[in-house]
């Protein structure tokens, strides 16, 4: 292949690239609202059907069986969310199963039961309220980027953003 065929193959590379960034970045239909992906959402019911593909007929493949699970949404198909969740698995959810509500498993990929601290503050400097073993289930009620204020049963309080599986790096809730 010559050089000038290369940079053919290149350019067109280049405006395939741009049309997918200008597909991303056009305005919502009418009536909707666009929303990034990938995305963290939860579940809404103690059973949520996951499916090969998206559409009823497709096979179950797994069904959650617990509420406010979260999930992370990695794409979309009309009514369909495909779906992660924080084992990696991944397959489609219909869309009415989930739920906006932010939540976050704490530590999910340690073995050990090894206790990540429940803080008073924002600081790892402060009060210890509890030790939470991994998978344990929080609410998210804000995050500023490095710690998560989380409710936990009857506990309310910080975790540092980078021990959960819900939350980005980085992103900020309020």
């Amino acid at each position: 292949m010559g050089v000038g065929v290369l940079a053919l193959v290149f350019v067109a590379c280049l405006d395939l690239s741009a049309a997918a960034q200008s597909a991303n970045d056009a305005p919502p239909q009418a009536g909707k609202q666009a929303l990034r992906l990938p995305r963290f959402v939860s579940l809404k019911s103690n059973k949520v059907n996951v499916r090969k593909g998206p559409s009823t007929e497709q096979a179950i493949v797994w069904v959650f069986s617990r509420a406010g699970l979260p999930v992370e949404i990695i794409a979309e198909s009309e009514n369909w969310r495909r779906v992660r969740d924080s084992e990696g698995a991944d397959g489609w959810v219909f869309h009415g199963m989930l739920s906006a509500r932010r939540t976050a498993l704490i530590a999910p990929w340690e073995k050990e039961k090894t206790g990540t601290p429940l803080y008073a503050r924002n600081s790892s400097g402060s009060r210890v309220l509890a030790e939470l073993e991994p998978g344990v289930l929080g609410n998210v009620l804000e995050c500023d980027g490095e710690w998560c204020k989380l409710s936990v049963g009857d506990y309310s309080g910080y975790v540092e953003q980078g021990r959960l599986w819900g939350v980005y790096r980085g992103e900020t809730i309020k």
